[in-house]
């Protein structure tokens, strides 16, 4: 099994890392690659996958990731067509992720953590859907009605709770243990298997705690600050709010 190292260390960003399996391409795919450990993340829960390079140090020859998805316990990483032949089983390889767009994507998780907290702890609001990309995403929510005020409000208040400074920890529990703490599935569907034994937390300290397999940033400062950049309705009682983070370009 692949240890996957971003799921203990979302700062790990370069690593040396062993071939396990590597094979050409196949419909429409890159090469695909197994390493013994990696600190990519193989996306999943709206959070896409990392991307980055590999560099066999051996020879200075280098391979572009593209993705990278969760195959049981193996995160497979899929390498770009045009750079030719994999790297064969047994290579020892330098494994770099395209840190700027992970450091990005993990300020963004964590603000829609923020959002969703928010979002629960004032009005209640069940989450029924969301996705992000580097920098922006959106999140939608069990609302009846909303309005100008009421999306400037829900800013100004996720705004106040980033600038408290909250401590992110990452923990992982029994899974009867995690399902006994109140409100920890913020989604209208519980998405998580039932075979699953044990459950990955998210807790913004003081805001929010749920069941969450991403990547996020060690404390809220280090998101910085949100703007709503829309919001619309999706059904009677869906509601999506757009965000992105104030720093990112074109927010």
């Amino acid at each position: 099994m692949t240890d996957a190292i971003c799921y203990r260390d979302s700062y790990a960003n370069r690593i040396e890392a062993t071939v396990l399996t590597a094979e050409a391409g196949r419909d429409g795919t890159g090469p695909l690659v197994v390493l013994d450990r990696t600190v990519f993340y193989p996306g999943g829960g709206g959070q896409p996958a990392d991307r980055g390079i590999f560099l066999r140090a051996a020879d200075g020859r280098t391979w572009t990731v593209r993705s990278a998805r969760r195959d049981g316990g193996e995160i497979v990483h899929e390498l770009e067509p045009a750079d030719g032949e994999p790297p064969a089983a047994g290579d020892r390889l330098e494994v770099d992720l395209d840190w700027a767009r992970r450091h990005l994507l993990m300020r963004t998780h964590t603000a829609l953590h923020a959002l969703c907290g928010v979002v629960w702890r004032d009005h209640g609001a069940q989450v029924t859907g969301g996705n992000m990309e580097p920098g922006s995403a959106r999140m939608d929510f069990e609302f009846e009605h909303m309005h100008g005020d009421l999306v400037d409000a829900i800013e100004a208040t996720v705004n106040a709770e980033l600038a408290r400074g909250r401590e992110i920890r990452v923990n992982v529990l029994p899974r009867e243990e995690a399902f006994a703490i109140p409100d920890l599935i913020r989604t209208k569907i519980n998405l998580l298997p039932p075979g699953i034994a044990e459950i990955r937390t998210i807790e913004i300290v003081g805001l929010d705690l749920q069941a969450d397999g991403g990547t996020h940033v060690s404390n809220t400062t280090e998101v910085g600050q949100i703007r709503v950049t829309g919001y619309e309705s999706k059904g009677r009682i869906n509601k999506r709010i757009r965000i992105a983070l104030a720093d990112a370009a074109g927010a």
